[in-house]
């Protein structure tokens, strides 16, 4: 689990109502009809900008990923295919046929190898699996950046209607004040939602999108270069380019217990 995404999201939360309440009640932030108007009028507005299916999709998406570090480090992937290519060294190809990953497009390009497809069909197939998966994601990514930049308009359009309805009433001076905090509690309403729920979940489905795709990428060139015969070894020196410097020499033993091998 991404325990750093759910503390930030928790925490920031508590903290900003913590301070709402400091020297007020709950009730004096709770306005039933601009609560309504922020949710209903950006639920409206993403519908208008997205398909429901999309909408949808996103949040599955987003509570799938955004709060669990389901994403393998490059280092252990880098491992991994090097045992698969000593595998396919000694073996040949029906020799992945046994092997386990908890990797779905890995398993997706081992299953595509065992059953004999040529290596330009297994490229095309990786790639247009990457392909939707970035597209996925992006799409993800811009209904929580749509529902980030919804809101806050929409708070404010509940804050004009506030507004116009005080007008209305300014022969009794004594509820201008707290017409204008009801007012104005629409724009806190749509500004809560961007800035703490949709736009830094928007932000992490990018993050989630870059290290999915870094690690789809490492798995396709591991595996085209694995169909073609290259050395373990080499292979491994190749994707240690997907790695930091600071981590390429945690992959060095295991360079050295190929040259060994």
């Amino acid at each position: 689990m991404d325990i750093l995404t759910l503390v930030g999201l928790l925490a920031g939360i508590v903290i900003v109502i913590a301070a709402m309440l400091a020297n007020a009640s709950a009730l004096t932030f709770l306005n039933l009809p601009g609560l309504a108007i922020v949710l209903g009028g950006t639920f409206a507005v993403t519908l208008i900008k997205f398909r429901m299916g999309s909408v949808t999709s996103a949040f599955r998406l987003a509570f799938a990923t955004a709060f669990t570090d389901r994403v393998e480090r490059p280092e252990s992937l880098i491992r991994e295919v090097g045992e698969l290519g000593r595998v396919v060294r000694k073996e040949g190809v029906l020799g992945l046929e046994n092997h386990e990953t908890g990797n779905p497009f890995l398993a997706k390009a081992i299953n595509l190898c065992v059953d004999g497809h040529p290596p330009e069909l297994v490229e095309e197939a990786l790639a247009q699996e990457i392909e939707q998966i970035g597209e996925r994601y992006d799409v993800a990514e811009r209904v929580f950046r749509g529902i980030g930049e919804s809101a806050p308009a929409i708070g404010m359009l509940g804050t004009l209607v506030g507004l116009v309805q005080m007008l209305n009433t300014l022969d009794d001076p004594s509820s201008i004040g707290p017409a204008m905090a009801i007012a104005l509690l629409t724009t806190l309403y749509g500004a809560f939602i961007a800035q703490l729920i949709a736009l830094p979940l928007a932000d992490k489905l990018q993050l989630k999108a870059e290290d999915e795709r870094r690690n789809q990428l490492l798995i396709a060139t591991s595996i085209r270069n694995i169909m073609r015969g290259e050395n373990p070894r080499v292979i491994t020196e190749l994707l240690s380019a997907f790695v930091t410097p600071e981590r390429r020499e945690g992959l060095a033993p295991q360079t050295e217990r190929e040259r060994e091998a």
